[in-house]
């Protein structure tokens, strides 16, 4: 993929430089401040504190350069996971091309089984790139298939997630058909008539029909 490319190709500075609103100059700063490698070290020193201590930064532009990389990392991680399925399908197709969506039912199903074994200790675990300066693995993950739908599971190692505390709630499922890759997130709700449950975010009304007893819908 392209950032692997830059960051193996590239000097640090040229790589700081994608980021819009990182010129020349304030990327030579942060590298020479921080000593920084890679986008991945720069969003860890962007949320820790460190980012501030270079000269010219101010913290609207610290919470720019956050949200910038949260995107640019976000994308990468997915289309990453994406193409070397595609590859693996022995096929490619655009980014754009639609996807079912696994039923509510089933996707919460995946969540409990993924929470149940991480927590019993029987899932393989990564060390993720992001907001793991350490190099520590500690993010279970599991991949699993269910009525026809490859499924990987893994708690959300997010910006978002590190700063609400939510590392050990909130589950990002990743599933494909046909080479085609989506994700939906699985969240315990905090107000309302589905508070203390699991829901998958932006299905809400149908975890609330499920839990009501009205049937699953998809």
């Amino acid at each position: 993929r392209l950032l692997e490319r830059l960051e193996g190709e590239v000097s640090p500075e040229d790589l700081f430089c994608t980021l819009p609103g990182v010129g020349e100059e304030l990327a030579h700063r942060i590298h020479d401040t921080l000593h920084l490698e890679t986008l991945e070290e720069l969003e860890v020193a962007a949320h820790d504190g460190r980012l501030a201590t270079v000269p010219g930064l101010g913290e609207r532009r610290i919470h720019a350069i956050r949200a910038d990389l949260e995107e640019v990392l976000r994308q990468s991680t997915r289309q990453r996971a994406r193409q070397r399925r595609l590859r693996e399908a022995g096929h490619d197709v655009p980014d754009n091309h639609p996807i079912d969506t696994p039923p509510v039912r089933l996707l919460l199903g995946i969540d409990a089984e993924y929470r149940r074994d991480a927590a019993a200790g029987k899932l393989r675990r990564i060390a993720p790139r992001r907001f793991n300066p350490t190099g520590e693995a500690w993010l279970p993950i599991l991949h699993t298939e269910r009525d026809g739908w490859p499924f990987t599971a893994l708690f959300s190692n997010t910006a978002r997630a590190h700063e609400l505390g939510k590392t050990s709630d909130w589950v990002v499922l990743f599933y494909e058909r046909e080479g085609h890759e989506d994700q939906s997130t699985v969240v315990t709700e905090t107000h309302g008539k589905l508070k203390g449950r699991r829901v998958v975010r932006g299905r809400e009304e149908e975890c609330l029909r499920l839990a009501l007893g009205e049937g699953d819908t998809s």
